[in-house]
């Protein structure tokens, strides 16, 4: 696994799923904010006049010589909860990410969001 501060060496390469289909390219990683250790891969999706950011978990990825290859397979990825290219994903969203890779979702003990954009 990579670590987070090296995401500017990563940003723009492929993500693949475990098939190798090309998902789309590395934008950048979110970080659990409990553990500060990298949680999700924001993915740039779609065609030049219609892209969108996806999220997949980065639980048991593996790099390779310049792709991410994650453990989900495209269709799912692409189907995930997105934001727009410039957007912001708010917190209230977070829960929406979580559920749909069946993941549990807490809030910090004090409400605070769970991911972190690095």
């Amino acid at each position: 696994m990579f670590e987070a501060d090296n995401i500017r060496e990563w940003r723009g390469h492929d993500v693949v799923d475990s098939e190798g289909k090309k998902i789309g390219s590395l934008e950048s990683i979110y970080v659990d904010t409990a553990t500060d250790r990298p949680a999700f891969a924001a993915v740039t999706i779609g065609i030049p006049t219609r892209r969108r950011l996806v999220f997949v978990p980065l639980d048991r990825s593996t790099v390779g010589p310049g792709y991410l290859k994650v453990v989900y397979d495209r269709s799912r990825v692409k189907d995930a909860p997105g934001i727009d290219i410039d957007g912001e994903l708010f917190a209230e969203a977070e829960r929406d990410v979580f559920t749909h890779y069946d993941l549990p979702y807490e809030q910090g003990s004090r409400g605070e969001r769970r991911l972190a954009r690095r």
